[in-house]
């Protein structure tokens, strides 16, 4: 059995910085891969190249299971195939005892460019000005994943190893639902903490909202735009129910909970994708709305269900003809609840103390509007923190990060490793 060793905060930091070409390159090949939901398999197998012939680690993969999934109480309802889908981790074996075990976890899908005729750069272009890297998933959190890889090559070419078992996971599906994190927490190692490094600097976010994806579909009756009173048109007839679903929105922000009061407007309602009609001149014969909202930590996801489904139908109450014809509400993609993590929980007080020791500035922690894979961590017992590089505009037009950042993170989650497994 090897020593164990303490190793100075500054040996690490120097370690990782010296693999900063690496890290770097991995993260802009890891940007010019689409890795849009449906397309993450060629940024996986960036991931898995990655552990073996970076990191020197052996690469394994925990598949997507729809039976598995579709089955779980806590799994996002999904319409798409996944069966060719994997996450990619790879186990980082303890040279010792003693130490207490870790995974680190970054997702490798993106959401889409939206208009890319808004962006000054290609989006699946890593373009580098100055200290800052553009592109799409750049920020969000490709950068996450280069920073794990950088923080276990520093350690490694100092000849360390951990005391205790640290699994890397590159996981699929973060975007849309989380059930790539599911997976791996309901088929891999139960670790005594998780740190995911999504872009949050200097900030733990302890307790984030849950969300909910539904569609609404509205059907109308197709005519002759000569004859539009004799038809009925389901786009025109989506803007009471939008209307209706913001009252809701109003009613969820009214009185917000702690630590949600400290924040303007916590629930957001947001209609992503209006699809209905089929030609200029026939009034429109259907619709679907396809929508995110949000809730609170403790709020069953069938309660803002049942919400959900209320707002509709008094929309659908004051027309005559939706009362007949009552849009249809479904769900498909997130359906999950919010999660809260204790500040003083042991793996939140190892990742504050990394961060203070690299950046010389004390974290903040508090209410995050988003969620990320941690909550799933947190749900099955595990606690699970995330803090990560700076970044900008990420699900917007010029999503960047800031280099200097992920360099902070990468040499963050090194020491994070150091005094949370231990060193051998």
């Amino acid at each position: 059995m090897l020593e164990r060793m303490d190793v100075s905060d500054r040996e690490i930091v120097d370690a990782v910085a010296a693999v900063g070409n690496e890290m770097l390159e991995l993260l802009c090949q890891l940007v010019e891969v689409p890795t849009t939901i449906g397309n993450e398999e060629p940024g996986q197998q960036l991931m898995e190249e990655a552990y073996r012939d970076l990191l020197g680690l052996e690469p394994a993969d925990i598949a997507m299971d729809a039976q598995l999934l579709r089955s779980h109480p806590r799994a996002a309802p999904f319409s798409w195939d996944v069966s060719q889908k994997r996450n990619v981790v790879c186990d980082w074996p303890p040279a010792g005892a003693g130490g207490r075990s870790l995974v680190l976890q970054g997702h490798i899908d993106v959401v889409g460019p939206a208009s890319e005729r808004l962006w000054r750069t290609q989006p699946f272009r890593a373009v580098r000005e100055d200290d800052w890297l553009y592109g799409r998933g750049s920020g969000d959190m490709k950068a996450g994943l280069a920073a794990i890889a950088g923080a276990v090559l520093g350690l490694r070419t100092l000849g360390l190893a951990p005391l205790a078992p640290v699994q890397l996971q590159s996981v699929v599906e973060e975007e849309c639902g989380g059930n790539g994190a599911l997976q791996c927490v309901v088929s891999g190692l139960r670790p005594d903490a998780a740190v995911i490094p999504e872009p949050y600097p200097g900030y733990i976010p302890t307790s984030q909202v849950g969300v909910l994806w539904f569609h609404v579909d509205i059907a109308g009756t197709p005519a002759h735009v000569a004859d539009a009173q004799d038809g009925f048109n389901a786009i025109e007839a989506s803007f009471t129910v939008v209307n209706e679903l913001h009252a809701l929105e109003d009613e969820l922000n009214e009185s917000p909970p702690a630590p949600f009061d400290g924040v303007s407007h916590p629930i957001s309602f947001n209609v992503g994708v209006v699809s209905g009609g089929d030609w200029a001149s026939t009034v429109a014969a259907e619709c679907t709305l396809s929508c995110r909202i949000a809730h609170y930590p403790g709020t069953p996801v069938v309660e803002l269900q049942r919400r959900v489904e209320d707002a509709v139908a008094r929309a659908a109450a004051a027309n005559v003809y939706l009362a007949e014809h009552p849009p249809v509400v479904r769900y498909d993609g997130f359906a999950c609840e919010g999660s809260t993590l204790a500040g003083d929980e042991p793996v939140v007080q190892a990742l504050s103390a990394a961060w203070e020791a690299v950046t010389g500035d004390r974290v903040a922690t508090g209410a995050t509007t988003a969620t990320t894979d941690v909550r799933t961590f947190i749900a099955a017992g595990i606690p699970a923190a995330c803090i990560g590089p700076r970044a900008e505009r990420i699900h917007g037009v010029d999503e960047r990060v800031f280099l200097p950042s992920v360099m902070q993170t990468a040499q963050v989650l090194a020491l994070l490793v150091r005094d949370w497994c231990g060193l051998a």
